[in-house]
């Protein structure tokens, strides 16, 4: 009797252990499941805050370039606006230089008396001597052996096509195209030269017509001596720089 109670004792305990050990493993996996599932939510976490970190990244890399493209356009207008206000310069001192060299012409014009002209007439918003201006412009300085105390008035013109502007600078630079040849062919003195451009303020024929406007096209080159014997003469007046028409 007492022997079966204490084998019926083992047994029960050994089930109480049993069912005990079951309850706390159980219960250990509901406690670490959790901990398990935010393991995981963290590494995604991780690696969202990862593909932020890049996005960002990416986007202060792109408003940087933007930035320092819009600091070099920035550069780039204010060189450029330097450089206008350069030429504006430059013009001006053209202009106030042409003027001095009209007024030391004029102070003494009476005693100039005109010996002969040429003209030689250019192609539309062509600014180069052709082999028959140069043998025009040969001709015309052989005149100049025998003339004394004289000076070269030169007048480059346009027709009416394009902007005021546009032809002031083409018909200076067409009587400077004039003026170089003949100062380095014939050894001219830059002194004996007089030369401005009047684009088309003052046409020779009717711009309305193709051949007018090939005659308003033109330099007119006129050998003026001085006649009263005074050394007075203008100096030259440089062509200014830019596009012409």
């Amino acid at each position: 009797m007492n022997m079966r109670f204490g084998l019926w004792m083992a047994t029960t305990a050994m089930a109480v252990v049993g069912v005990t050990g079951c309850a706390t493993k159980n219960w250990v996996h509901t406690q670490t499941a959790p901990i398990i599932d935010h393991t995981g939510q963290l590494e995604d976490k991780t690696a969202a805050n990862g593909r932020a970190i890049h996005d960002t990244d990416d986007r202060a890399q792109a408003g940087i370039k933007q930035a320092q493209g819009a600091a070099d356009s920035a550069t780039q207008n204010a060189q450029t606006a330097t450089k206008s206000a350069g030429d504006a310069e430059s013009a001006a001192n053209d202009a106030v230089h042409r003027a001095d060299s009209l007024d030391s012409v004029v102070k003494g014009l009476d005693n100039y008396k005109p010996l002969a002209n040429a003209t030689v007439n250019f192609g539309f918003d062509k600014a180069m001597l052709t082999k028959d201006d140069k043998d025009q412009l040969d001709s015309f300085a052989g005149q100049l052996s025998s003339a004394k105390s004289y000076i070269l008035e030169v007048t480059g013109g346009t027709d009416s096509t394009g902007p005021a502007q546009y032809n002031y600078e083409l018909s200076q630079r067409r009587a400077d195209a004039v003026v170089q040849y003949l100062a380095a062919k014939y050894n001219i003195p830059a002194h004996r030269f007089y030369l401005i451009g009047i684009g088309k303020d003052q046409a020779v024929a009717d711009n309305t017509t193709a051949d007018g406007r090939k005659q308003n096209r033109r330099v007119q080159i006129q050998l003026l001596s001085n006649m009263g014997g005074d050394q007075q003469t203008a100096p030259a007046t440089p062509a200014p720089s830019g596009s012409g028409n």
